[in-house]
């Protein structure tokens, strides 16, 4: 009874083992969580172009449902830079940031994403995210990390750079009115920025990023009797999450779907990769689809309660489990300590400048890139540097959502292309006839002799309709070229082949049938055997083409298909029936 309601409720699996240690440990781990994203976020939403207080609202919502309803026990979801980034640059276009529609937009924009996410784990769909290569995530991360930085450059420097402008005109407003520069601002940010580095170097267990907006705060304090139009923050609303409600209309539903998919597809990249890197090193296994349906959830519930899209966490999920989080129990009670300190100090932040906030986001972009996994790209190979270069500059110069799609598209163009030609080396039989454990070799390895009627090949890759026309191309060439009309294939390397490549095989089979030989075939794996047999072509092809070990193809071979007179002068007699 317990594992069938587990299915709709898996937090019963990990309930039974909390105790009075765990608590313990969960208890202080969520408490460090909740110390760390207040400052997160603020300033995740002042990425996403909504009111501070919602960056908080989604802390303290999302990670208590993806706890509940996903698989991982030290994944804390909320909000994340890349997913902001995406919500500003997606909503910014229909609404003006900040405003009750564009609020309202996000709101929706949530909920799609949730429910495309619930709807990808209902259907199973948990390995979707296999196809989305690190390289595009690095690639996607470091470009919004660097819009990011230019979205907070007019904060830093009180340069007026109109609403909605694109990358290259925000730089192009920033140098051209570089004369109108604030150094008061500029001092400030850089004065939070320095301080937050420097006490993450010395003070590594305490909050760095509320230490130095704290310190830029005093700066800024200071400098207003100098200065007297500093822009702050304002007064964050000191209450839970109120009630909230996206619209439903269709042509709002509509307008926002395909930006949602966009959101709700990096958003499982971000929490499966996350939750997969931790279980590496706490030993648990991860159910893809089970994170799905959490992160789904936790979307579709948020958006009723003031949440934006959110997702996990690298850095909270990372320091939930150095903190000695035991299991999701964390999660929770980071949420619930998040929603107490809200109450407590949330009137402190009317006196956060923006500027502080600024530098505090220009670290966490900075963050965002991976210099080492770039390094690694770059000098890999070409394509990865293709794929990683395409989605950094789409990301840049393009919408955000199509950057992702463009990655994608890019890594699957690659992937096609390289399993299009799959190696077909030419085999043989090492060693003299009578030496026993011979084994087949290939002759770019080793020049051994080959059977003037018999052509070995190894096919390394599946047969599919990408394949299809480099197998058949090679299989010409040897007809064409060496006449021999018997080929062997050898399937050991083959785990699938689809319609269009048994279709193929038949017509080439039927070729050389009629060229007095035929196409045979040894140590298909299993599951490659049963699926032949399902589409006929076993029948096709005749079930004596068909050979469990290669002594059994070379005996048959050579006694029912080999013509003996061409065997009387042969000087390769290469097996044990020659002799």
């Amino acid at each position: 009874m317990t594992s069938k309601l587990a299915l709709f409720f898996p937090f019963l699996r990990w309930m039974r083992l909390v105790n009075k240690d765990t608590l313990r440990a969960d208890f202080f781990a969520g408490l460090t969580g909740a110390v760390i994203v207040l400052p997160q976020g603020v300033a995740f939403a002042t990425i996403a172009g909504l009111p501070p207080e919602y960056g908080l609202y989604t802390a303290m919502v999302t990670p208590i449902i993806a706890a509940l309803f996903g698989s991982s026990y030290h994944l804390i979801s909320g909000p994340t830079t890349a997913i902001s980034i995406v919500v500003f640059s997606t909503l910014s276009q229909h609404a003006e940031p900040g405003s009750p529609e564009f609020i309202n937009l996000a709101l929706t924009l949530t909920f799609l994403a949730g429910v495309y996410q619930f709807a990808f784990g209902v259907a199973r769909l948990g390995s979707l995210v296999n196809f989305v290569s690190h390289t595009v995530v690095i690639g996607f991360t470091a470009g919004a990390a660097i819009l990011i930085a230019t979205s907070q450059v007019k904060h830093i420097t009180g340069i007026h750079v109109p609403k909605g402008e694109s990358f290259l005109h925000t730089w192009g407003d920033i140098f051209s009115n570089i004369g109108h520069l604030n150094f008061s601002l500029l001092a400030i940010a850089l004065v939070t920025l320095v301080s937050a580095l420097l006490a993450k170097k010395y003070l590594p267990k305490l909050p760095n990023l509320l230490i130095g907006m704290v310190i830029g705060s005093l700066l800024a304090m200071y400098l207003s009797q100098f200065d007297p139009n500093i822009p702050l923050v304002g007064e964050i609303p000191a209450h839970l999450p109120p009630l909230s409600s996206p619209d439903f209309s269709f042509d709002t539903m509509r307008q926002l779907a395909p930006q949602a998919f966009a959101v709700a597809l990096l958003g499982l990249i971000e929490a499966v990769s996350i939750s997969r890197a931790v279980a590496t090193r706490s030993g648990q296994r991860i159910d893809s689809n089970q994170e799905f349906i959490g992160q789904g959830l936790s979307n579709m519930f948020g958006s009723f309660f003031s949440a934006y899209a959110g997702s996990g966490s690298f850095t909270r999920s990372g320091i939930n489990y150095a903190a000695g989080a035991r299991t999701p129990m964390s999660a929770l009670f980071a949420a619930v300590i998040l929603m107490g300190i809200v109450l407590l100090i949330a009137p402190l932040t009317a006196y956060l400048p923006i500027a502080a906030m600024g530098g505090v986001i220009l670290l966490v972009a900075y963050n965002l890139i991976d210099f080492h996994h770039i390094r690694e790209a770059l000098t890999f190979s070409g394509s990865e540097a293709a794929v990683l270069l395409t989605t950094f500059f789409a990301t840049l110069f393009l919408e955000l959502e199509f950057a992702i799609y463009m990655g994608v598209l890019l890594s699957l163009v690659f992937f096609l292309a390289k399993t299009s030609t799959p190696a077909i080396p030419t085999l043989s039989l090492d060693g003299e006839p009578g030496t026993p454990h011979r084994k087949l070799v290939p002759l770019d390895e080793k020049p051994v002799k080959q059977c003037p009627q018999l052509k070995i090949i190894r096919i390394d890759m599946s047969i599919y309709f990408g394949s299809v026309n480099h197998v058949v191309n090679r299989l010409s060439t040897i007809v064409e070229n060496e006449r021999i009309y018997h080929i062997l294939i050898v399937g050991t390397g083959i785990n699938f082949i689809d319609l269009a490549g048994f279709e193929a095989l038949i017509a080439e089979n039927e070729k050389l049938r009629k060229l007095g030989g035929g196409l045979y075939f040894v140590g298909l794996k299993p599951n490659v055997y049963e699926a032949a047999a399902r589409a006929h072509f076993v029948r096709c092809i005749g079930n004596d083409h068909f050979f469990d070990n290669k002594g059994q193809a070379f005996h048959t071979l050579y006694h029912h298909h080999f013509d003996h007179e061409i065997c009387k002068t042969c000087n390769a007699q290469i097996f044990e029936e020659c002799r």
